[in-house]
């Protein structure tokens, strides 16, 4: 199965200069780095006491900061790589500074590549992140006896079928993972079934943090929304923004100087959203070129990453998008650990247990509808306070999280 799988991804590898060039023109692909992704290392290397984590986007990387932060205080560790493979991830991670982290585009998963790769690095330790399986890969680190832990571990119903599609290949592919750290416990069972050997469940990683501390937030943004009433819409994907681009104009008339802010998921739709909010009558500003807020905004549209905290911290009350439509949803912990009440869609499967948390906490309310988001939005936008959410989060997290590094730490 492995010749198959090579072959197949061969004549993808023979044609992907193509798609490089038009990610380029989109700006999705680093114009001046591309090439790491074939091999050719931008970076040296100097050590064998190299740790390597992989995470694939934005979500990822940020789950692995409060473990880099770690990584980069123990004296064990000299070098830390962080792969990824979008350029967004790469702009949040720069934003951090870190001392030890060297960051390189993760490489087509062929056989050769991967090979290359691993010689080029020498890492003690490979650590990759959420879902992230690669069968060439884990099968060459395997060989040189590296270990290899898939920490905060995501295996879908959908994924797990479709490696339980081929299950003498999916076998050799997982029982090479020295440790598993699953996010929940259907995670777990499916890495079992799938097998891998040695699970352990310590929770998800993503409950880890708390609210921005108060040096960080921007008071420019305070200043620029403080005679707002603000409703948040986050990790929004195509038909979603014209959903609260609706809700927004029917709420307008009621709330006085109500003001919507939108944080897409993939900001290079921001041509598009703004067309069709305009195409139903709203005003819309980005946040790229608005230094000040114009009287008649409608909606805020926030088209840079690694902002999302700051607005979380100006509102009460923000939907997770990726919910209204059969994407599974987003992950709502960022806003909730920031005191906002959460609105989601129907599609929550990828988060299912999160929500159940949070439900508990009594912090979260489905929504199906126009009709059902304009009612949540008017019970709760003047009347909430910042909760106390994001004490109980910050807690549960920093208990994970020192299960986790407990775990990771035993192959250091």
């Amino acid at each position: 199965m492995f010749i198959i799988y090579n072959f197949f991804l061969f004549l993808l590898f023979l044609i992907s200069p193509l798609f490089i060039i038009i990610r380029i023109f989109l700006g999705k692909e680093d114009q001046y780095r591309f090439k790491e992704k074939y091999g050719f290392f931008t970076k040296k290397n100097n050590s064998n006491e190299t740790i390597w984590i992989h995470g694939a986007s934005v979500g990822e990387i940020l789950s692995i900061i409060p473990i880099i932060r770690k990584f980069e205080t123990d004296k064990k560790i000299n070098k830390i790589l962080i792969t990824s493979s979008t350029t967004s991830s790469t702009h949040i991670l720069s934003k951090f500074k870190f001392k030890k982290v060297v960051h390189q585009f993760y490489p087509f998963d062929l056989n050769f590549l991967t090979k290359h790769f691993i010689n080029h690095w020498k890492p003690k330790l490979v650590i990759f992140v959420d879902s992230e399986i690669w069968p060439n890969m884990f099968k060459n680190l395997h060989k040189k006896n590296i270990p290899l832990i898939l920490l905060n571990a995501r295996i879908t119903k959908k994924s797990f079928r479709r490696w339980k599609f081929l299950p003498n290949f999916s076998k050799k592919i997982f029982e090479k993972i020295t440790l598993a750290l699953p996010q929940n416990m259907e995670s777990k069972k499916y890495l079992k079934l799938l097998g891998t050997k040695n699970i352990q469940f310590v929770g998800n990683l993503k409950f880890f943090g708390g609210a921005q501390k108060d040096y960080l937030k921007n008071l420019t943004l305070k200043k620029k929304f403080s005679k707002k009433i603000i409703f948040c819409a986050a990790s929004t994907h195509r038909t979603e923004e014209l959903f609260i681009g609706k809700v927004h104009k029917e709420l307008k008339s009621e709330i006085k100087n109500l003001i919507t802010i939108i944080i897409p998921r993939h900001i290079n739709r921001k041509k598009e959203i703004l067309d069709e909010l305009k195409n139903i009558g709203l005003n819309s500003q980005l946040h790229s070129l608005s230094k000040k807020l114009s009287v008649d905004t409608d909606i805020y549209i926030v088209d840079a990453y690694g902002e999302s905290a700051k607005f979380y911290s100006l509102s009460k009350l923000t939907f997770l998008g990726g919910s209204l439509i059969p994407r599974g949803g987003q992950n709502p912990l960022e806003p909730a650990r920031e005191g906002n009440y959460i609105l989601h869609g129907p599609h929550i499967e990828n988060f299912k247990e999160v929500y159940e948390i949070l439900d508990e906490l009594r912090i979260t309310t489905k929504v199906k509808s126009i009709k059902n988001m304009k009612s949540a939005i008017r019970k709760k936008i003047n009347f909430l306070k910042k909760n106390k959410v994001d004490k109980k989060l910050k807690y549960l997290g920093e208990e994970i999280l020192n299960k986790n590094l407990y775990e990771i730490k035993k192959f250091i």
